[in-house]
């Protein structure tokens, strides 16, 4: 291959986190005939780095390019130090400033004494300074601790690049674990899949050991079970599916002694549990122990009742002008009474504006003062979008589950938890049906005991993206008080958008489903016909004053002609199209501008902003290639986005149904197309029919919209949970 050799003259810039670094680099010698003219010269470089100074000269492996944007540039696949060929370069070494404790005179008697080889002498004998060459104790041992401390990063680098990892993931690596990189090269490489992903662990591992190695076999099989809990939603599994899963995945064939001998290696190192033949991870096992364990608690504490509801009640119908049915007000009246409350209900139910209810009457029986009311009451859902919904109805601030347990991104731990409980005394949980069990574990950790949880949800919607099926299990347990919602609220006479919700529920469309109503169309569309008709009635609600903030195109899918992936560029294109006072950045095959629509992927509590988060591009700053930054706006709150960052964003003229749970939008759109066949199935649709406010347009297929009403896909999860709270609860009374 070839390079460059020379020296770093100075940093442009460094980005501390990926390794990432512009500098200029005077080249001394090259076997690149493109090169040959910078020699003695200076040339602009890029590249990953674990580690880069300009007291060494190093030997840049690449190739020139020209950058459209910022000339001509060298680009460096890899690199390496170079060795210390003479007696002035290893003085030059330890006299640099890399070398704590080491001046002129002592690196000459360093060199004289020891010779060309003088620093891999050091660092094999730690007395040899001291010995031979005459230094005092305290001396030498700075001097070898900074050799060492420089050469560790070096070496953790070479091997993980002759194993296989790229510059980048060598840096990430040893930055991540420092010295106890070469621990985990040397026992066990899978340790990496805590940042890294696992396919490419298991191939460089696979490199060098058999595929039935202990190490691996353990591995892999923990990598199963996390899949068959993040596929299929289970918290437990069976023998002969974590089997046959190691066997598809990973080529991996046990027998029944072979597979309880590396279980049961797994159990001693508390990574797995086995119980009744049932087999876990341990921290979903775990999860659901500790979550049976804090809600026996909490519902043994006492709630006080209210002797005047139907006074308070009334009179709260005439300060909100409005009516409250039967069940809701049961609803209201048992969450104000019970330590532990469930509400649930489909679209058009009332829920929010039982949240409303419980807040107010709450605030006026303990006739708390606003601050107080702040420091009593806590409103938090799983979504940014969802929270924000809470707080309008309320009035009172509330927050997204993450936030308010303090979650620390970098470290994946919560401030709020067991050690350290949240203070509050009224707890509303919103869209319990998106909670998993892990964050319904970390959330009741966080929680004192003698709180008040209400928790509010449709546990007919799509089942939490985490393993387990916590609304469900906790309603079927039994042992709770439950508040079911089915009285629909018309928004006029001939609404039907709650109404077809109910039907799909039932899988019980009414035979006039394909019918015009005034909230809701069926437009019977070839699939090849879908992207055109939905351009069309984004022009028409155009000219009728709606733009991209009031229309939410849903789909079920990224990839294929009728995906959101496609539908995004159409849709971008007329929503939002290029102009000359408009910056553009063009992110992969992206093309990302101002005014743009986007979807937040991720969490960063450190911003606030979270997981289906909608925004719109403010500001695209070009400050030249990897300085670049783009402003997105989310409702007020700026948050500043490198170009590295915006793998945590997506446009959002169309999202996925998943990603819009915990949100309602005024008018959607949602094509169906049997193209979609594997995502086609009740509770999606179900899903993406409740997120309409306003109007619901369906584009598409009959077959395929009627397929996916009787496709009960997604209906059943394997949990524990129910069972547990019930011998928990049983067992106790």
């Amino acid at each position: 291959m070839n390079y460059i050799k020379g020296k770093i003259r100075n940093i442009i810039y460094q980005n501390k986190e990926s390794g990432f670094v512009v500098a200029v680099f005077r080249v001394k010698e090259t076997n690149d005939k493109k090169m040959k003219e910078y020699i003695n010269k200076t040339v602009t470089i890029t590249g990953n780095f674990l580690d880069i100074n300009t007291e060494e000269n190093y030997i840049l492996k690449g190739e020139p390019l020209k950058h459209e944007r910022f000339g001509f540039q060298y680009k460096v696949n890899s690199y390496e130090k170079e060795e210390l060929t003479s007696m002035d370069a290893v003085k030059e070494f330890l006299t640099s400033s890399l070398i704590k404790g080491c001046g002129a005179k002592t690196a000459d008697k360093i060199v004289k004494t020891l010779g060309l080889d003088a620093i891999n002498k050091i660092k094999d004998d730690a007395s040899i300074l001291i010995t031979e060459v005459g230094i005092n104790e305290a001396k030498a041992r700075t001097i070898r601790n900074s050799i060492l401390e420089y050469s560790a990063a070096d070496d953790c680098l070479i091997k993980l690049k002759e194993l296989g990892f790229s510059i980048p993931e060598a840096t990430k690596i040893y930055k991540k674990y420092q010295e106890g990189t070469k621990y985990i090269i040397e026992a066990n490489l899978y340790v990496l899949t805590e940042i890294l992903d696992f396919a490419k662990v298991d191939s460089i591992y696979c490199k060098t050991h058999a595929l039935d190695d202990q190490i691996r076999i353990k591995a892999c099989m923990l990598e199963a079970m996390k899949r068959l809990s993040f596929n299929n939603g289970d918290t437990y599994y069976y023998r002969e599916e974590i089997k046959d899963a190691l066997t598809k995945e990973f080529n991996i064939i046990l027998n029944d002694d072979d597979f309880d001998e590396a279980f049961y290696t797994l159990e001693t190192e508390n990574k797995v549990v086995l119980e009744n033949n049932l087999y876990y991870l341990t921290e979903f096992y775990e999860a659901e122990e500790d979550v049976v364990n804090n809600l026996y608690d909490m519902q043994n504490d006492n709630a006080s009742p209210i002797y005047d509801f139907d006074e308070e009640i009334n009179e709260l119908e005439k300060e909100t002008n409005f009516r409250y049915n039967v069940d809701q007000k049961n609803a209201i009246r048992k969450a104000l009474e019970n330590k532990i409350t469930i509400i649930s209900g489909g679209p058009g139910t009332g829920k929010t504006t039982i949240i409303n209810a419980i807040v107010k009457l709450y605030i006026k029986t303990h006739n708390f003062s606003p601050m107080e009311a702040l420091a009593n009451i806590a409103l938090i859902a799983p979504t940014g979008r969802a929270s924000k919904k809470m707080s309008m109805a309320t009035g009172m601030p509330a927050m997204t589950i993450h936030r308010y347990l303090k979650w620390n991104k970098d470290t994946n731990n919560f401030g709020i938890n067991e050690y350290h409980k949240s203070t509050e005394n009224l707890i509303i949980v919103d869209e319990m049906s998106m909670i998993d069990i892990s964050l319904f574990d970390a959330l009741l950790k966080g929680i004192k005991s003698g709180v008040q949880l209400i928790m509010v949800g449709d546990v007919f919607q799509l089942p939490s993206v985490g393993p387990g099926l916590i609304l469900s299990d906790l309603i079927a347990s039994d042992l709770f008080t439950f508040c079911p919602l089915e009285k629909i609220y018309r928004q006029s006479e001939n609404s039907y958008i709650p109404y077809l919700a109910l039907e799909i529920k039932k899988k019980d469309l009414a035979l006039d489903f394909t019918m015009q109503k005034d909230d809701y169309n069926f437009l019977k569309v070839d699939s090849k016909y879908i992207k055109d008709m939905i351009k069309k009635i984004c022009l028409m609600s155009k000219s009728k004053g709606l733009n991209e903030n009031d229309i939410q195109v849903l789909a079920p899918m990224y990839k294929g002609e009728n995906g959101i992936d496609n539908l995004n560029i159409i849709l971008q294109e007329l929503f939002n199209p290029p102009e000359n006072n408009k910056e553009e950045i063009v992110i992969g095959e992206i093309i990302y501008r101002e005014k743009d629509k986007v979807l937040q992927l991720q969490n960063n509590p450190d911003c606030n902003v979270f997981n289906g988060d909608i925004g719109y591009i403010y500001k695209i700053n070009k400050k030249g290639g990897k300085k670049d930054t783009i402003i997105i706006d989310f409702e007020g709150n700026k948050v500043e986005y490198t170009k590295e960052d915006m793998y945590q964003v997506k446009h959002a003229y169309a999202i996925t149904i998943h990603k819009s749970q915990g949100s309602e939008f005024p008018h959607v759109i949602l094509p169906i197309t049997k193209s979609y066949y594997k995502m086609l199935y009740n509770k999606l649709i179900y899903t993406g029919v409740s997120r309409a406010k306003k109007s619901l347009i369906v584009i598409g297929e009959i077959n395929a919209f009627l397929m996916a009403v009787n496709n009960d896909y997604a209906s059943t999860r394997k949990t524990m949970l129910k069972d547990k709270l019930m011998n928990k609860f049983l067992n106790n009374s």
